[in-house]
């Protein structure tokens, strides 16, 4: 399985410059439920983030994963596929924000964990790491996608959700059983 796809925002004009930003965000899998993040408007989102200067993606996801779900025994398996999204930088004016979100395919070991290290907005929108059906995601996702202006986080998450049901990805043996 592999998906790529490009997500522009309408009426694209020509911009001076390119701002851009690489993701990485981990599908962690367990008994036909997947380990996503909640925040408190209900909206749910692929563990994962920005990777940092002289940070590799196997190193970002891992300390993502930590952060925001607090699991500390992760492994990046198989890259499923990359989501680049493309629409006028909110801060600077004339510049085009590029997101290049790639999604890799990640076991837990083992089910330990330790208390949560989220960034300050993370904080604020107190990120939760919750096991649901891809289903329950989908749905939860769609029911919330109207209801904020700004809602592209919620477009690329649930496009990536339909494509892992698409390719029955949950259904598969891959990952290891928690010990």
């Amino acid at each position: 399985m592999n998906f790529d796809t490009t997500i522009d925002e309408p009426n694209m004009d020509n911009y001076k410059t390119t701002i851009e930003r690489v993701a990485v965000r981990a599908v962690i899998r367990k008994n036909n439920h997947i380990l996503l993040v909640q925040s408190n408007r209900g909206d749910l989102k692929f563990p994962g983030g920005g990777v940092e200067k002289n940070e590799n993606h196997e190193d970002c996801l891992l300390r993502e994963v930590r952060e925001e779900t607090g699991y500390i025994h992760c492994v990046v398996k198989d890259k499923v596929g990359t989501i680049i999204e493309r629409k006028k930088d909110v801060f600077e004016e004339n510049a085009l924000f590029q997101m290049i979100s790639h999604y890799y395919l990640c076991d837990l070991v083992t089910q330990d964990k330790e208390e949560q290290q989220l960034d300050e907005y993370e904080a604020i929108l107190d990120f939760t790491p919750k096991w649901v059906t891809l289903e329950e995601a989908i749905t939860q996702n769609e029911s919330l996608i109207d209801k904020f202006e700004q809602n592209s986080w919620l477009k690329r998450e649930t496009y990536v959700l339909k494509q892992l049901r698409i390719n029955k990805l949950e259904c598969t043996g891959y990952v290891q059983p928690l010990q």
